[in-house]
């Protein structure tokens, strides 16, 4: 299934999901970690003892799920109280960080700029053609705005067809299915209306510079033909 949040119109909307469960039917004791001491929910009563929350009324495990994914990500609050910030899933972590400061940059003609992270094996996508790709956009801070990773799905779009920004669609025709690329996308290649920004996210001024981190997994088109 496609997502939306990558096209050149429109505004970036963060669905992040939750895997918070609601206890159906009857009591049962959940085991969470102790936000702090004392917390009171509306119409239930919660016990805090060594992490376990003994949870009597359904809507309270609604409650205490609202509130620990509200102070988990990415929150003042809860960094304030020492808890660790959720870790955003990348493409290149720190060792890949520290090679990519070796590898050549490539600038087109267009003032694409990209480093191959990882040169594919298989085919290069021809134009009009499906691809499967997953991405991890940034603002040139190195903050994430946008991720399949997080959305636990590959990106799929019709490449060279206008439906993603211009700098990905460039960017992605020159790739190998296996490859991984940075793309260091100009503001004129990239979201000409911007995008607002989600909670905890950094909003994209409109032709502002981003950076996409890229992995081409494979073409749905090429490998029915081979079929």
């Amino acid at each position: 299934m496609a997502s939306t949040s990558l096209l050149p119109l429109g505004s970036f909307s963060g669905n992040l999901s939750s895997n918070h469960r609601i206890t159906r039917n009857r009591p049962r004791r959940v085991t969470a970690q102790c936000l702090r001491s004392g917390i009171d929910t509306k119409g239930s009563q919660i016990v805090v003892c060594e992490g376990e929350l003994s949870l009597i009324k359904r809507r309270g495990v609604i409650g205490l799920g609202l509130s620990a994914s509200s102070l988990l990500f990415h929150s003042p609050d809860a960094e304030s109280a020492g808890l660790p910030p959720q870790e955003i899933p990348r493409l290149c972590d720190d060792s890949c960080e520290k090679e990519l400061e070796n590898v050549p940059m490539v600038t087109t003609e267009s003032g694409l700029q990209y480093k191959d992270i990882k040169v594919g094996s298989g085919p290069s996508p021809p134009v009009g053609y499906q691809v499967a790709a997953n991405y991890v956009a940034m603002v040139p801070t190195g903050q994430v705005f946008d991720s399949s990773l997080e959305k636990r799905q590959v990106y799929i779009f019709r490449v060279g067809s206008g439906q993603v920004v211009k700098g990905l669609d460039e960017g992605i025709l020159s790739m190998k299915v296996g490859g991984k690329r940075r793309l260091y996308v100009p503001g004129s290649l990239a979201f000409p209306k911007g995008l607002t920004s989600a909670p905890g996210r950094p909003r994209v001024a409109p032709n502002s510079p981003v950076i996409f981190d890229v992995s081409l997994e494979y073409i749905p088109g090429l490998d029915d033909d081979e079929e």
